[in-house]
């Protein structure tokens, strides 16, 4: 059995896998707020009396757009967060190469779909439906392998 420190080093194919896929999630968490700046100035919809560029303008918080960016965001938060736990602890488990690798680079690909069909371009059901639900069950995939390896 291969030991922690075998299994967090850069020559574990795996654990390079998650950094990788993780980095890039980070950096498509990041990109929200720059994406959710944009559709407040296209639809100059403020949210603080600080950042009005005008008199005529007035704070809102009920733009369809921005709310649509806002949603996606916090969706993110509510699923990339968990995959870097669980992710992190799958590792931990010595999976095969293979399947790890492909979880990982799933869950990246589905949310970064997700976030294109819903906040981006509009895609009507199921495609935002089916993102989700890849990188859900892949990351319940991981969760339930990592239960599975602490009670053995």
């Amino acid at each position: 059995m291969a030991s922690v420190v075998e299994l967090l080093t850069l020559d574990n194919a795996v654990f390079n896998a998650y950094m990788f896929w993780s980095a890039v999630l980070v950096i498509k968490m990041l990109a929200m707020s720059p994406l959710t700046a944009t559709q407040r100035f296209k639809t100059k919809t403020f949210a603080n009396p600080e950042d009005l560029r005008s008199s005529k303008l007035k704070v809102k918080f009920d733009d369809p757009n921005v709310e649509r960016v806002r949603r996606a965001h916090r969706n993110d938060l509510e699923n990339i967060l968990p995959f870097f736990v669980i992710g992190f602890l799958y590792v931990l488990t010595n999976p095969v190469a293979f399947v790890a690798i492909n979880l990982f680079r799933a869950v990246a690909i589905a949310r970064i779909a997700h976030t294109l069909v819903y906040a981006v371009h509009v895609v009507p059901q199921p495609a935002r439906a089916l993102a989700f639900m890849v990188a859900f069950a892949s990351t319940a995939f991981m969760a339930v392998q990592v239960l599975c390896a602490a009670l053995l």
